[in-house]
């Protein structure tokens, strides 16, 4: 057994996914940083420190207010204190039928009390550009207000804890 208990990355991997994929909130989400956390997303830069994440995660969801994060799937690594997980990036398509996805993959180091010091994302870009074309080219057509709408209406089939609201101005964030 490692230096944390499979129970205890459970529960702050649950809390980790309410705040941010399932209560949009992130100043709570980033609360669960350490002060010292790095952050590496691949693409976007390398945040160090859990003030540099919340300024960074904050404007960054604004940005893209259409898009959410439906759960597929974690594993836990008790041994070293990491939990990886498989999510998709998902627009609901404007046409109010169907998705938009593209899929990511991050890499959790767990830092004990319910905090995180490490995470690492990992997404499809060459998928993410052209989902974001597609999804520009439908609210052409379709609704050029949807993104401003902030529709989930497909968290897939995980667990309740994964489970949001149909919209942005639905959910519940979670403190």
């Amino acid at each position: 057994m490692g230096k944390y208990g499979r129970e205890e990355l459970q529960a702050a991997f649950e809390e980790y996914w309410r705040r941010g994929a399932v209560g949009e909130d992130w100043d709570a989400w980033a609360d669960l940083f350490t002060e010292d956390a790095t952050y590496h997303e691949r693409i976007l830069g390398t945040m160090h420190g859990r003030e540099a994440i919340r300024a960074w995660i904050k404007p960054l969801m604004e940005k893209y207010p259409e898009l959410y994060t439906p759960y597929e799937w974690h594993l836990i690594d008790e041994n070293n204190g990491r939990v990886v997980f498989f999510m998709q990036n998902r627009r609901d398509h404007p046409c109010g039928e169907g998705t938009i996805d593209f899929p990511g993959i991050t890499i959790l180091e767990y830092a004990g009390d319910g905090s995180w010091s490490l995470e690492e994302d990992y997404w499809a870009v060459r998928l993410a550009r052209e989902t974001f074309r597609q999804y520009t080219e439908a609210c052409e057509i379709y609704d050029p207000d949807h993104p401003q709408k902030r529709t989930r209406l497909n968290w897939g089939k995980g667990p309740d804890w994964a489970q949001g609201a149909p919209s942005y101005a639905e959910r519940k964030p979670v403190r």
